[in-house]
């Protein structure tokens, strides 16, 4: 006994690809995706919680990356949040990890 199967490729398509999504939905709402933007210099320092004065000092002394477009300064999202990874500070050791004694 010979069956033949016929389908609708398109079909097929549009429910694998819908069920794909809907399995990797909970993945992809762990991570919180950020549109890389640019900021201006106020929006910038609203979003570092600084004042623009500082913000052009920083530009001056070239120490945040930037951009300019003409006389404008814009700064990319992930140029400024890379920069801030820099600046991290690394913890300090427990002084209980500081005083234990190895065997």
């Amino acid at each position: 006994m010979k069956t033949t199967l016929e389908f609708d490729i398109q079909e097929l398509a549009s429910q694998v690809a819908l069920q794909v999504g809907k399995a990797i939905k909970p993945i992809l709402d762990q991570y919180p995706f950020r549109e890389d933007r640019l900021y201006d210099v106020q929006e910038l320092a609203e979003y570092l919680s600084v004042s623009t004065q500082w913000i052009y000092q920083q530009v001056q002394l070239k120490e945040i990356p930037h951009i300019k477009v003409g006389r404008l300064l814009r700064f990319k999202t992930s140029d400024i949040d890379c920069w801030l990874d820099t600046l991290k500070v690394p913890p300090m050791d427990s002084p209980l990890q500081r005083s234990k004694i190895t065997p």
